[in-house]
């Protein structure tokens, strides 16, 4: 807790925004958060980055156009996570919109993988018999499924936007915002904007055809929930075209116009969609839509965002929520035994854990559990039962793991099968007797790029909050935006007098705690100890809804004795 530091504040840019309408309040919080004009908070469609500048997005609609105009058969390849499975839905529901021939296959990534596998385009060509493989959230690396396809005789349409590593695949077209030569302004697009920016390119294709000359356009304006759903899950960076992508859905949820399989997986949890936030997307919808892919079959997750049935989706959502029970109970199992084993290691600049017991589907979440709680670089490994192991990977903001992985293969050609990812998540796959291997190679990387103080936890604030911005009002606005990934929520940091607590739910504290004349409730959650009676504590101010009522309430994230 001692290393706190307080987010600089451009006093210009909170001026320019209080000139412009935004309370003194939030304009020092976005202020801080690099917003300088009122124009990059509008939720105005006239600010999204014009679809022209997302390179071969005109040329992959063209393409797309001729194969719907002639009837050619379109499947989808999916990816088995969040983004994966909403840019498929999205991909889906915009096509059929625009009459295509579509339907989807989604890995089994116990038995496929990850990606435009040859497996998976042989299967595809056995039980599809496609004309043209489309894949969202995968691709830029399947050089050797697109050779496949190519052998095959089937066109293969790449929407990807990992990292591409130094070849691309042979594909008919590729877009991405991360392929060279693209200079689309922001490359935090997720799988699912991709995709979006390619339906919204198609649709522009149509209109240039004369097509909606006696008929009205698709209204892709529908498929916002399922965009800022994806986005948010994914963990991208929330720029200023993401984060108007995040807010147009947040919309369409809160006026109760969402998919019906949004709505069902909101009711499963327990959760109201007219008060949705992003931490309904990322930690609450999310996870319930990614258990699928992790313990089963992401298609059941694609099936409740596609169902038109809220009857159906109900089903779905209701299986998918049991799904994530499991994951739950798979996930403290498996960090149990993870802190046993750190218990026993001096842990250097990186972690890197095996157990053969471990599940497949849980390790990415074991991964950032263990980054979480020893602020380094983790990977966790699983058997994936075919002599080769399966690791995933979460890294601290010093080191880009993605690029971290390049080197290990380069320094050691025979270690790794396969890698890819981003600066804060990888993947990889291992020879089963490799582990060890890649353990002092990954921490050898590690420690030439990393210093001791890049390990040192530093808490970043918004600094104290006045007593009087400590208001209901102030909550609740902050409850409205769009926060996450690059554009992190308040968090303020002050010393309080603890006047009472009491555990509740067994394993939450309920406090009620003191700041010079202003008493104020607050929640710790997931800590029964008592604590002392002054503490110096980093929150979030909450708006708490129970039992009718609407009241100001604190939530503690880190604590130290004062």
């Amino acid at each position: 807790m001692s290393n706190i530091i307080t987010r600089a504040v451009d006093d210009a840019a909170v001026a320019q925004l209080v000139a412009e309408g935004v309370s003194p309040f939030m304009a020092r919080i976005y202020a801080a958060r690099g917003i300088s004009h009122g124009d990059q908070l509008a939720p105005d469609l006239s600010r999204l980055i014009p679809l022209n500048q997302l390179r071969n997005a005109d040329t992959m609609a063209a393409l797309l156009a001729d194969a719907i105009t002639a009837r050619k058969k379109l499947l989808i390849i999916a990816d088995y996570d969040a983004d994966g499975a909403t840019a498929c839905a999205v991909g889906l529901r915009a096509l059929r919109l625009f009459g295509a021939d579509v339907d989807y296959l989604v890995p089994n990534r116990f038995e496929y993988g990850y990606g435009l596998t040859p497996e998976i385009v042989q299967l595809a060509a056995a039980e599809k018999k496609p004309d043209v493989l489309i894949t969202v959230d995968n691709g830029i690396a399947s050089i050797d499924g697109v050779a496949e396809a190519n052998r095959l005789g089937i066109k293969v349409l790449v929407t990807d936007h990992h990292l591409p590593g130094d070849r691309l695949p042979d594909a008919w077209c590729i877009i991405n915002p991360n392929q060279p030569g693209c200079t689309f302004p922001s490359k935090n697009l997720a799988g699912v904007g991709v995709m979006f920016y390619l339906m919204l390119a198609l649709r522009a294709e149509f209109r240039k055809r004369g097509a909606y000359a006696d008929k009205a356009e698709p209204n892709l304006g529908t498929l916002f929930d399922l965009v800022a759903l994806g986005t948010v899950a994914d963990v991208v960076k929330l720029d200023d075209n993401n984060r108007l992508l995040v807010q147009q859905g947040l919309q369409r949820i809160r006026a109760g116009r969402a998919q019906a399989g949004i709505n069902a997986l909101f009711n499963a949890a327990g959760r109201e969609v007219r008060r949705a936030g992003t931490y309904d997307l990322g930690f609450v919808a999310g996870p319930r839509l990614n258990a699928a892919g992790r313990l089963t079959d992401m298609s059941l997750g694609i099936e409740c965002l596609t169902t038109d049935d809220p009857g159906r989706a109900a089903d779905i959502a209701r299986q998918l929520d049991q799904l994530n029970r499991q994951r739950r109970d798979i996930e403290a199992g498996m960090q149990e035994s993870a802190l046993a084993t750190v218990e026993n290691v001096e842990p250097g600049y990186t972690l890197s854990l095996y157990e053969p017991g471990w599940h497949q589907g849980v390790i990415g979440i074991l991964a950032s559990r263990l980054r979480e709680k020893f602020h380094r670089p983790a990977f966790a490994f699983a058997a994936a039962g075919n002599g080769e192991l399966k690791g995933s990977g979460r890294s601290i903001p010093a080191l880009h793991l993605r690029d971290a992985l390049d080197l290990v293969s380069k320094r050691h050609p025979e270690l790794i099968v396969r890698f890819g990812g981003h600066a804060a998540a990888a993947g990889l796959t291992l020879h089963e007797n490799g582990f060890n291997a890649f353990r002092d190679a990954f921490e050898a990387v590690a420690a030439e790029l990393l210093t001791p103080a890049d390990l040192e936890r530093e808490w970043v604030t918004d600094g104290s909050l006045p007593p009087e911005d400590m208001t209901l009002a102030n909550a609740t606005a902050l409850a409205d935006s769009v926060w996450g990934q690059g554009f992190p929520e308040p968090r303020f940091h002050d010393r309080f007098e603890v006047v009472a607590q009491r555990i509740v739910g067994e394993r939450h504290l309920k406090l009620r705690l003191r700041r010079g004349s202003q008493q104020l409730d607050a929640m710790l959650f997931g800590h029964a100890d008592p604590l002392p009676e002054t503490i110096a504590a980093t929150y979030r101010l909450s708006a708490n809804h129970y039992n009718g009522a609407v009241t100001l309430q604190l939530i503690l994230e880190h604590w130290q004795a004062a």
